[in-house]
């Protein structure tokens, strides 16, 4: 067939990236290498709308081990001769088409990314946002996405530890499911995802090629409508069994000491997996298409090379121990075929039956290689000027405390989520226990390491929406904020950044101020950025969804036992406050459910106060001053103080006097404040390193064996707060 511009506008190539294929090549591509062009130049995997502001993180330092960007995952040092391996993507858009297979795909792709490192995966994540969960539309996406990551990660054998969810109404259309995947290593005993060796031979291995997830990469670069229903064949479908087998396999065949280089096939299959490999160790590859197992008779060579089947990898093998990768795979009952060789020329050729079918130099196809990058121009969106215009006296205060917060603790974005929590298994799997304690982080023994992981992730895409920069700095620190408050030393960061269409200057406006904003916020807290994922054309048909630069964060304990849980203890220990009470209502649940105000600031928000506050806290933790400790997030200070008490059945009895607004004082969501525990014997000592450090604290009152007062009203007993609080959400859901 005769290639055009057409052709190149139909897979999704503008026409002035056709005409730069054709300057790369010195021709005309035929139809099967604009498809390589199409996939590896899609937004999914070049970043070429993001990778210029993506340099500007910081991509080294701390613990670092692998640079930003140099492999597949993340690598930072625990100590003790161990590296934590961790990532976390995407998998919005086949989410929304089929969320069942969407979801549980991104849970096997995700979890790929870290034992192709040769990493053991010990801990999974999640990120989930949806539109109003009382629409039929929007239940069916919770359903079938929640399915797919309980089924996949309960059957692969790595246990959820965490996550969060949200609903608003932007997310109907488009809804967001970011999968997170943490992994241990011994350091020096990592796999490299590059080709070396010309001669060498590259074998394809796992589950057979099908049709499934073709054009899966550029699917993730266009807008969803509700047409996209009928794209389902970039919906990829997935085996967890088969993937257990696979990790098991590839972690048994790094042994062997035979393997060069590994990388999973994930988004653009085999064209990105050799293209990426031999870009990386500047050589070229010979492929023999017709050798890929398939599960499909007749495949085309561009339906080969772009199909993203699940549990696949592609691994270079030095010459002459073939043998010894062969073993292996047939011991685990695994495909594993030599597909092809390594060459010197740096040009991928792909053979199907003899016959060229395409031939295009790897570097051209890449990142940081031949793909090409942009910078968008932005400019600041209009609903600013509704944000700038909000006064919050223009919002009468409360007067009744109780009914306010019995309201608060029933909306969904704050609500006990164990309607999701229970379909995932946190503690399967015989390398990782998980302690199911409640804290800000989930603690995940390290087992074989002598150390535990605090592993958390963290948006609130309502701030980040009234300011990205502010909104940015915050979703890195309250991530740093939960690990510290759990009893670990933040380490490292790693992002899923979802934005609507980069050709909309308001919404790069958003994309830009938010990078930069993690970026500083990265820096302050020494938590450098190992890598992650760019998703845009996340769209509702009013517009964007709410830009959410989803942060995934990991720390270290060294000692388990020094961990900080965040439930009150005994009654008759002391509750206090740190940090500052703000006069602040803004982007608060509060202000944003129960008032209906769209538009507001962000919170209240100082990185030197937060960082400050942070520090201190893990100091009293270190020096094992205190109880318990729960930073105060979405629903305010009352949240915080009932959330405290569900675990155990103890209430609280607080007085505050304040001189601030009463709805601000109790369900303001003001940055940079911790609500600790202690002994009475400790409260002092704390009050006087406080003031040492120039922290403010306020002592609010003592836990109850489960009544609670509130400036000497009853509230009655925490069981009936509890239930409310378990129960909203299904409630909803039943109706």
């Amino acid at each position: 067939m005769e290639v055009t511009v057409k052709t190149a506008e139909e897979l999704r190539l503008t026409a002035e990236e056709f005409e730069l294929i054709k300057q790369k090549l010195g021709r005309t591509p035929n139809f099967t290498e604009l498809c390589t062009f199409s996939a590896m130049w899609s937004e999914h995997c070049s970043y070429k709308n993001s990778i210029k502001w993506l340099k500007t993180l910081p991509r080294d330092g701390g613990r670092m081990l692998v640079a930003a960007g140099e492999e597949n995952a993340g690598l930072m040092d625990m100590g003790g001769g161990w590296g934590v391996v961790f990532k976390i993507e995407s998998h919005n858009h086949p989410s929304a088409i089929e969320p069942f297979q969407g979801a549980a795909t991104g849970v096997g792709g995700i979890q790929r990314d870290i034992f192709t490192m040769g990493a053991r995966p010990i801990a999974s994540l999640n990120s989930l946002r949806f539109g109003n969960i009382k629409d039929k539309k929007t239940q069916r996406l919770l359903s079938g996405v929640v399915k797919g990551i309980g089924h996949y990660g309960n059957c692969f054998g790595v246990p959820t530890v965490g996550g969060e969810i949200y609903f608003e109404e932007c997310y109907h259309t488009n809804p967001l499911v970011n999968a997170m995947s943490v992994g241990i290593v011994k350091v020096g005993k990592t796999i490299s995802a590059t080709a070396e060796g010309i001669g060498n031979p590259v074998f394809f291995v796992g589950s057979a090629t099908g049709k499934d997830g073709i054009g899966g990469a550029s699917f993730a670069s266009a807008n969803i409508t509700e047409e996209s229903t009928e794209e389902l064949p970039a919906v990829q479908v997935g085996d967890p069994f088969q993937e257990k087998k696979l990790l098991e396999a590839c972690l048994e065949v790094i042994d062997t000491g035979a393997v060069v280089g590994m990388q999973d096939m994930g988004a653009a299959g085999i064209i990105c997996s050799t293209a990426e490999m031999s870009a990386k160790g500047k050589v070229g590859m010979r492929i023999d298409l017709d050798k890929v197992p398939t599960r499909q008779k007749n495949m085309k060579a561009w339906e080969l090379l772009l199909s993203e089947s699940q549990e696949r990898m592609l691994i270079v093998v030095e010459k002459g121990k073939e043998e010894a990768v062969l073993k292996v795979f047939d011991k685990w009952d695994l495909p594993c075929s030599e597909i092809g060789e390594v060459t010197g020329d740096g040009i991928l050729n792909f053979y199907m039956h003899g016959e060229l079918e395409a031939s295009v130099p790897a570097y051209e196809l890449v990142l940081g290689g031949g793909a090409p990058q942009y910078i968008r121009e932005y400019t600041e969106p209009k609903y600013f000027a509704a944000i700038k215009a909000f006064d919050q006296n223009s919002i009468e205060d409360i007067t009744d405390i109780k009914a306010v917060a019995e309201q608060i603790i029933q909306i969904p974005n704050i609500a006990n989520k164990r309607w999701v929590t229970v379909q995932y298994d946190s503690t399967v799997g015989a390398a990782n226990t998980s302690t199911n304690a409640p804290s800000d982080a989930a603690i995940v023994l390290a087992k074989g390491t002598g150390k535990a992981l605090a592993v958390t992730t963290d948006c609130n895409s309502k701030y980040v929406f009234a300011d990205p920069y502010k909104g940015g700095m915050i979703a890195v620190a309250e991530a740093a904020r939960n690990i510290v408050c759990s009893g670990g030393e933040p380490i490292g960061v790693t992002n899923c950044l979802n934005f609507g269409n980069p050709y909309n200057p308001e919404v790069y406006y958003q994309f830009v101020k938010a990078v930069t904003g993690m970026g500083d916020a990265s820096r302050k807290f020494n938590t450098p950025v190992t890598g992650g994922n760019v998703s845009f054309y996340n769209q509702h048909p009013e517009g964007a969804v709410y830009p959410t630069p989803t942060i995934g964060m990991v720390g270290v304990l060294d000692d388990f036992y020094n961990r900080m849980t965040l439930d009150y203890k005994t009654t008759g220990d002391v509750i206090i406050l740190i940090g500052e009470q703000q006069n602040d209502i803004a982007s608060s649940e509060y202000l944003h459910k129960l008032k209906g105000v769209e538009y507001s600031p962000a919170p209240h928000f100082e990185l030197d106060e937060e960082f400050a506050v942070q520090k201190f806290v893990a100091s009293i933790i270190h020096e094992k001053l205190i109880n318990s400790a729960h930073d105060i997030s979405e629903g305010g200070l009352a949240v915080t103080l009932l959330e405290k008490g569900f675990n155990r059945n103890l209430g609280f009895d607080v007085h505050a006097d304040f001189d601030i607004r009463k709805d601000a004082f109790w369900f303001g969501e003001a940055q940079s404040r911790v609500v600790i525990t202690c002994s009475k014997q400790n409260a002092e000592n704390i009050k006087h390193k406080a003031a040492a450090n120039n922290i403010p604290v306020t002592i609010l009152g003592t836990v109850t064996n489960g009544e609670i007062k509130v400036n000497g009203e009853s509230w009655g007993n925490i069981a009936a707060w509890k239930e409310k609080y378990d129960t909203a959400i299904e409630k909803i859901l039943n109706a």
